[in-house]
């Protein structure tokens, strides 16, 4: 297993704890919700896992990376380049229902499920 996919079971919820739901929990304000997840040495730390946003909920995304990759965000179509160091932003109406993958496109790696609806 990888470091990231090490890092993003960490987070998960044991399978024992039946029942149980995690999320991540993103900032919310009056411009929407903020998400902000961070890579480094590989592991994935911040806003992981499967975050719920509401339908038509203006979403913004910040990952900031050590290394050079591209964010895309599945169902949607955005994404924005990362450069080491620098926090990166994807701004977009939450407005297709379903679940979607956010992940480093270069490296194949998952940051976080958004769950729109």
């Amino acid at each position: 297993m990888s470091r990231c996919a090490a890092a993003l079971t960490a987070g998960s919820p044991s399978s024992s704890s039946a029942g149980s739901s995690w999320a991540a929990s993103p900032t919310t304000s009056a411009q929407g919700r903020r998400i902000e997840v961070a890579v480094t040495g590989g592991y994935i730390t911040g806003d992981t896992g499967r975050v719920v946003v509401a339908a038509d909920e203006h979403v913004t995304l910040v990952i900031t990376s050590d290394v050079t990759d591209e964010v895309h965000v599945h169902g949607y179509d955005v994404t924005t380049e990362l450069t080491p160091g620098e926090p990166a932003e994807l701004s977009f109406a939450a407005t297709v229902p379903g679940v979607f993958e956010v992940e480093l496109h270069e490296a194949g790696t998952v940051l976080l499920s958004l769950q729109v609806g």
